[in-house]
């Protein structure tokens, strides 16, 4: 009787749901997720891991595939232009970055390697704004992308967006004589030469007992071959900062474009004292010393230096006039070869 009952109420069940339009499947549609909506983490941290094997081809490939067949997966998008940016190549990882950033504008990692892929791919004017939004860091960018915004300032020669950048960076206020100092710096190193001296020499103004600023002075008119500018700014550094070897090494380097070899003797030995982990002092004394006709203290400094970085072309050549001098022709001929092949890698090398 009971089993007459519940079949009666099954097909009054049944009845109703085919009235409404209704089935227990229609009503339950979690239990058949479409594709395009699995998560498929696994395929991703596969590709990652591809990525931080350094196998980016294989790691693009299996994200291609992944997309044709999940266009509508979240992070597929980020990991593409990842991928492309560890390829350099820039162009593409744009194309997928800017996908991410626009999917999901609050992701800061695909909006700061956007930016980032702008500008090593030439365009730091575009980079500007994307990494205006995001000056902090992440690892898989695996650069600092506060520096890259304000170098991007220096190349579109906005120098003053450039400083506060810096400044930022280094803690210190916009307009300190310490933020010109560091964008002096940094406007060196991209060769804007004349910005850099007016940097440089406004730092000194605002502060002429400023640590180093007298020193990147010197370097930049040693640089332009302004020896008694250089040795100027350089003697002032000594004066205000004397325990910093490398201003007597440099202060040497300007001696000894005079000819000045025993003022330039006596402050490479200063600076070797300050510090004996830096190779520059020992080559440079080398050079002096072979200048000097003292041959055997030249080979000595210059022993030193190839011990301490044997794959310096320089000092191996050096070696080979010393010996030259010395008459020693077989090993003149051996360190003057090996100069020839080191630099020969070098220029291979870039």
């Amino acid at each position: 009787m009971w089993n007459s009952f519940a079949i009666r109420i099954l097909r009054l069940l049944a009845l109703v749901w085919a009235l409404v339009g209704v089935c227990p499947a229609q009503q339950a549609p979690t239990e058949a997720p479409s594709r395009a909506n699995s998560p498929a983490a696994s395929d991703l941290s596969a590709a990652r891991r591809l990525m931080q094997q350094g196998k980016i081809d294989e790691a693009i490939a299996q994200l291609q595939s992944l997309k044709t067949d999940n266009p509508a997966l979240k992070g597929v998008d980020l990991e593409l232009g990842t991928a492309y940016y560890k390829k350099s190549d820039y162009a593409k990882a744009v194309e997928y970055l800017k996908k991410a950033s626009a999917s999901d504008s609050a992701n800061n990692e695909a909006v700061q390697l956007l930016g980032l892929s702008y500008y090593l791919g030439g365009h730091p004017g575009d980079a500007i704004p994307f990494l205006e939004k995001v000056q902090g860091w992440y690892p898989r960018a695996n650069v600092d992308a506060s520096y890259i915004l304000g170098i991007c300032y220096i190349q579109t020669k906005d120098y003053s967006h450039a400083r506060t950048a810096f400044a930022k960076m280094f803690d210190v206020p916009p307009d300190s004589a310490a933020s010109y100092l560091f964008t002096a710096r940094m406007l060196l190193r991209q060769e804007f030469d004349p910005i850099a001296e007016e940097y440089a020499q406004k730092a000194v103004s605002l502060d002429p007992g400023l640590p180093l600023a007298h020193f990147l002075l010197g370097e930049l008119y040693l640089y332009k071959s302004r020896i008694p500018e250089a040795i100027e700014q350089f003697q002032k550094e000594c004066a205000l900062n004397p325990a910093h070897a490398a201003t007597y090494y440099k202060l040497a380097d300007a001696y000894s474009r005079e000819q000045k070899f025993e003022d330039a003797e006596r402050l490479l030995q200063r600076s070797i004292w300050l510090d004996a982990t830096s190779t520059g002092p020992y080559i440079l004394m080398g050079k002096v010393l072979e200048k000097k006709g003292e041959f055997e203290l030249a080979v000595r400094a210059l022993r030193r230096a190839a011990t301490m970085d044997p794959n310096n072309p320089t000092t191996h050549h050096l070696l080979g006039q010393a010996y030259r001098d010395m008459g020693k022709k077989e090993e003149a001929e051996n360190e003057l070869k090996l100069a020839e092949q080191l630099q020969t890698k070098q220029d291979s090398h870039p």
